[in-house]
């Protein structure tokens, strides 16, 4: 008990909210809509949030149990609840687990006509313009464990069978107690087998014939195309056969897709003489996502098209309900559970949820732009950019990355610092999807306490950079940039720069630093302004700023 986790499939709730004169069994209804428009859950009344157990003299009533239970399936429509069960902890006390099923045929809602749904540990409110979305979702969720073919395990390929056992048996993400079963009954714990021996959606796909394979639906197809600098067409790869169960697929596309191992070449003055288009685990999660978060309930060939400056997957189906190109570093929703699990045990992806803080972190280390997300209700599209943001930042990062140990968090965080030069704590939060300013420290982590950021300011003023020292220890040639001049010298440099060119409108002040970030100048000059060393002229369209006569 004590290594469960509030999750997409799990949430506990104190016995008070359950039962007596604070009781709020209206919440609790929402809760089980949440989990019925999505995968199912269960619910654990009896233990707090934050709490790892039940209090020890805590007892469960069973008549108050039902009672419950009853009052939950009067309070909503379209949820199934099953198999309450009171439950004796270790230590004395008790709590009680009530499962709630996925709504494969309708929408799940309150009486009170509410629709909600679960997004990683937290219920979402649908609104209207949502419902078809969450309709289509709906048939998503559940596609994986249909049985549309009426097909027994005989009727399978006897390769591809051999194929996943002996996968399954060699990983090491695969615990022995797994490995240990029959064959029959692996087939069943990764879902591939229904409860009465056919094979699942999910069986056909890694198990099936190409005939077969080509009956489901709307199976696996998948196009590589190659494109030139006038972005003509010069090669394509089209697998529609259906030969291919899933690792199969992707191992076929990585072995053709030779032109994403491709290099750039830097300069000598850098650690690293060449370096990736597109790092190789960038390529696995991303082309290895397309297949794991499909929407297998839409028509639509999978797409990985590569141009001479980037690249781009796209797969049918949008993003998942609740999450966006804006908390997509975030949030978790899996749209096919059973494949993820699948493809985890079978090392080859992260398994949590997307992998884009993977992706990202990878692309941090090489000073690359993050990825360009674009999502609609027909599909999403993915743009990895194959340039360096900056030669600069690449060489600084290095030198971090070889001498100090980053976690994944402070690895990102330090890729968005280092190509900007200088960021403010909320334009860091943005590009981190952050919504709560005090989540950021744990994104900057130890950074500062190693000296390889520093900040200035409080508050929503605070502005974080790499500190100068770190070019020093690297013994790196580089030149120096305006763009983390402190605010005392920025100050004393406009004074300088009216002193040679006279009275002058802002944006003439700002052309002339154009190195230095627009925003910093204009404050910068507000506050020589209220200190009385510049002084204004004309209207607000026509404002010049100049020095006293008295400080020439």
């Amino acid at each position: 008990m004590n290594n469960w986790q509030e999750d997409s499939n799990l949430d506990f709730k104190s016995l008070k909210k359950a039962i007596g004169n604070k009781s709020d069994v209206e919440s609790l209804a929402e809760t089980c809509v949440c989990f019925a428009n999505a995968q199912g859950g269960k619910l654990i009344i009896g233990i707090e949030n934050k709490e790892s157990e039940p209090p020890t003299t805590q007892k469960i009533v069973i008549d108050e149990m039902n009672k419950v239970v009853s009052r939950l399936r009067s309070l909503t429509d379209g949820v199934g609840l099953v198999n309450p069960e009171v439950i004796k902890h270790k230590n004395g006390g008790e709590y009680f687990i009530v499962n709630i099923l996925p709504s494969s045929r309708t929408i799940a809602t309150t009486t009170s006509g509410k629709v909600f749904v679960r997004i990683t540990d937290n219920c979402y409110a649908v609104k209207s313009e949502e419902l078809t979305d969450l309709a289509s979702e709906k048939n998503a969720f559940q596609w994986e464990l249909v049985v549309a073919q009426k097909l027994s395990i005989e009727q399978a390929d006897t390769e591809q069978i051999k194929f996943f056992i002996s996968h399954i048996r060699k990983s090491e993400k695969v615990s022995d107690f797994i490995k240990d079963k029959s064959d029959v009954e692996i087939f069943e714990h990764y879902q591939l087998l229904s409860p009465e021996g056919l094979l699942t959606n999910l069986g056909v796909l890694w198990l099936g014939t190409p005939a077969q394979r080509a009956r489901l639906s709307y199976p696996i197809t998948f196009q590589y195309l190659v494109y030139n600098e006038r972005e003509e067409k010069i090669r394509e790869k089209k697998y529609h056969f259906h030969q291919y169960n899933p690792m199969e697929l992707l191992l076929e596309i990585e072995k053709e897709a030779v032109e994403l191992t491709y290099s750039s070449e830097l300069s000598n003055g850098l650690f690293r003489n060449k370096i990736r288009n597109y790092p190789k685990e960038v390529i696995r999660e991303l082309l290895i996502n397309t297949i794991a978060h499909k929407r297998y309930t839409s028509s639509g060939d999978i797409f990985l098209e590569v141009y001479s400056d980037r690249i781009v997957f796209t797969n049918p189906g949008g993003l998942p309900l609740g999450i966006s190109k804006d908390n997509i570093l975030h949030e978790r929703q899996r749209r096919n559970p059973h494949l993820i699990q699948t493809l985890h045990d079978l090392k080859l992806m992260e398994g949590e949820g997307s992998g884009y803080d993977l992706v990202y972190e990878k692309l941090s280390l090489d000073a690359k732009p993050f990825p360009e997300i674009e999502s609609s209700f027909n599909k999403m599209a993915v743009t990895v950019k194959s340039g360096i943001i900056d030669e600069e930042a690449l060489s600084v990062i290095d030198y971090i990355n070889k001498h100090f140990q980053l976690t994944q968090k402070e690895t990102i965080t330090l890729g968005v610092v280092a190509t900007r030069k200088k960021i403010l704590a909320t334009q860091l939060s943005t590009a981190l999807q952050i919504n709560q300013e005090d989540k950021l420290k744990y994104w900057i982590g130890t950074l500062i306490d190693k000296n390889i950021l520093i900040s200035r300011g409080a508050k929503k003023g605070t502005e974080y950079l790499l500190n100068p020292d770190v070019f020093s220890q690297a013994k790196l040639n580089l030149t120096p940039s305006l763009k983390t001049i402190e605010t005392y010298k920025l100050e004393a440099l406009i004074i300088e720069d009216l002193k040679h060119n006279g009275e002058s409108k802002m944006k003439e002040i700002q052309d002339r630093l154009s190195e230095v970030y627009p925003n910093d100048v204009q404050k910068a000059v507000y506050r020589l302004v209220e200190k009385g060393e510049l002084i204004t002229a004309g209207g607000n369209r026509n404002r010049t700023y100049l020095i006293p006569k008295k400080n020439k």
